[in-house]
């Protein structure tokens, strides 16, 4: 039996549909077109165009291979990594304010359990999808399984828990095992609320992302697309819990640490300054282009980089501008108030002027003079400010007719200071990203050769 041999010919990932209609038309027949003979790597990957092969000599940060250990001696940076909180209803489980988060919840939590005692009424009948009513209810396959066990859902105030939903968008979730598809490995990342005071996770782009390679750090549980709603991010937190709290675990492992220490000769490195090293590396641009192909096919692999103690210190300062957003002062932005409108501080929905300087903010407010820089700092497909005005708008629910409000009636100027606040993250994030240093690349991938 001959081996077979591959041809391979693409067009440009961006083209429309009529487009990739006319080169067909135009080629007519497919001994027209430019084929390429391609063969596959030691990994079996046939498509192989922009990889880069010092990649596979970096550390890397996880593998199934090491979450499946007992120990912290796997060889990876982090032992433990998990994707985000699924919830597949996030209009339900989701909100800004408390009070409205329960609500919606106790109504749910009605409408659910009316449909299990239905079902066990008509004796659990077989043909679930046409026996049930999608009127009130979001049903998913985990949800249906729920109602096939006979589970009841009740409303626990205690499981309110903080989340970030999108960048700069923390939002109260309803974090049950019912109402939530898949609460995943977050739950030992952030079981009780008190591992908000001392953990944190960076949330990195899962390897076939469709937007831009990104990362973000949190103190709290994360969503499924915390940074892009396209693509599916993976957590590394620094602690792991139980269930319930207890056995905090350091997640870096003992052999990264003894690795780290062995190459920079340091005995003083610690496995906080790791994470932070970590951080600040994944933001490197000459880094994030180089391994561009590398990272939409595996988790990130981080090379040593000449200046461990810069790298450490930029993450440190990038994680504290990142997860203390609210404690940053305000860009001074210039306020046009309309005199046709009232003094109102309410948001509906907000708009970006079409040269990006100016932020209507309502009928009565303007804020003008934002600078071309805050922009440059991007997660997923938006900047850090897009996101923001984005996110903070009043939606109403189709199904339950539940409006989701950002707006907060005891600070109600807290949305105009967070447009400041992030403006000024994203340039201080700008200016720390482009001072890093070097990453010493090109010394290492010769060592590897």
């Amino acid at each position: 039996m001959s081996k077979a041999r591959i041809h391979y010919a693409r067009v440009d990932e961006f083209w429309r549909k009529e487009q990739k209609y006319r080169f067909l038309e135009e080629k007519q027949q497919r001994s027209n077109i430019e084929w390429q003979k391609i063969h596959p790597d030691e990994k079996h990957t046939w498509l192989t165009e922009g990889l880069q092969t010092d990649f596979d000599g970096f550390l890397a940060l996880g593998t199934k291979e090491a979450k499946q250990k007992k120990t912290l001696n796997a060889n990876t940076v982090f032992k433990e990594y998990s994707s985000g909180v699924n919830t597949a209803r996030d209009f339900t489980v989701y909100d800004f304010h408390r009070a409205d988060l329960a609500k919606k919840i106790e109504l749910f939590c009605d409408d659910y359990n009316a449909e299990v005692h239905r079902y066990r009424q008509k004796g659990e009948p077989k043909g679930l999808d046409d026996f049930l009513s999608y009127e009130k209810v979001k049903w998913s396959l985990h949800l249906k399984l729920c109602l096939k066990a006979k589970k009841l859902a009740s409303f626990d105030p205690s499981k309110i828990r903080h989340c970030l939903y999108r960048p700069f968008t923390p939002k109260l979730l309803f974090f049950d095992s019912v109402l939530i598809d898949a609460q995943t490995l977050q739950k030992y990342f952030f079981p009780i609320e008190d591992a908000e005071n001392e953990n944190c996770a960076i949330h990195i782009s899962d390897k076939g992302f469709r937007s831009t390679f990104s990362v973000l750090i949190s103190r709290t549980l994360a969503d499924f697309h915390v940074v892009a709603s396209t693509d599916n991010f993976q957590s590394f937190p620094f602690y792991t819990y139980d269930k319930d709290g207890s056995n905090r675990k350091e997640n870096i492992t003992d052999w990264a640490l003894a690795e780290y220490r062995s190459h920079y000769k340091k005995k003083s490195i610690t496995k906080w300054d790791i994470f932070h090293y970590v951080y600040a590396l994944l933001h490197h641009p000459v880094y994030r282009t180089r391994y561009a192909a590398n990272l939409k096919r595996e988790l990130p692999r981080v090379p040593y980089a000449p200046d461990f103690h810069a790298f450490a210190q930029a993450g440190k300062r990038l994680a504290e501008l990142h997860v203390d957003y609210e404690k940053q002062p305000e860009y001074p932005l210039e306020m046009i108030e309309s005199p046709e409108a009232s003094l109102d501080w309410r948001v509906e929905k907000m708009r970006l002027s079409k040269d990006k300087t100016q932020i209507v903010y309502n009928d009565f407010l303007t804020l003008a003079g934002i600078p071309a820089e805050a922009f440059e700092y991007r997660l997923g497909n938006r900047s850090a400010l897009d996101w923001v005005i984005d996110q903070y708008q009043v939606s109403t629910d189709k199904r339950s007719d539940i409006t989701n409000d950002p707006n907060r009636a005891d600070d109600p100027q807290y949305i105009v200071r967070l447009i400041g606040q992030v403006i000024t993250v994203s340039l201080e994030t700008m200016k720390i990203v482009r001072a890093l240093p070097d990453l010493g690349i090109a010394a290492q991938a010769d060592e590897l050769k």
